[in-house]
């Protein structure tokens, strides 16, 4: 298993221009280099990697988030995209569906599949260690787009 991203603080985004018949404007081949963690919705350390802001993308975003020990999430959506997670460190139980009443633990080296609109909500299960993971979504402006979900409502 890979080992977690380094996490080193640098500025700036490093490429070049790329040619691309298939689109009207040239593209630029982009890395990334996250050098500070963002606040989110969920209440998460949050490490932006791909998105439309960081890299130009259209229709992807990858990041990493770290749980931390005995932390969680706050319960959210993410309507009209699909999120992939690849758990690099740590054990996760994932509460999800109406009401979060179905569960799922995942840990390093797994994958874990959210479809459009479904509730959950991460809970590290280490008192002790954080969980890290890289999520993917197939929307560049994710961040932008999650909801509050409040299980005993439904809403």
């Amino acid at each position: 298993m890979p080992p977690a991203p380094h996490m080193t603080p640098s500025n700036g985004i490093e490429g070049g221009p790329v040619s691309d018949d298939s689109h009207d404007a040239p593209q630029t081949v982009v890395a990334v280099h996250p050098d500070r963690e963002i606040s989110t919705m969920q209440k998460l350390p949050y490490f932006v990697g791909i998105s439309r802001q960081t890299a130009g993308a259209r229709g992807l975003s990858m990041s990493v988030v770290v749980v931390p020990p005995g932390g969680h999430a706050e319960p959210h959506i993410h309507r009209g995209y699909e999120t992939g997670i690849y758990v690099l460190e740590g054990r996760v139980e994932t509460r999800y569906g109406p009401g979060l009443r179905q569960s799922v633990v995942t840990e390093a080296g797994d994958f874990l599949f959210i479809p459009p609109g479904v509730p959950h909500q991460p809970f590290n299960l280490s008192k002790t260690a954080p969980a890290r993971a890289i999520v993917a979504r197939d929307s560049a402006d994710e961040r932008e787009e999650v909801e509050p979900y409040e299980p005993e409502t439904g809403v």
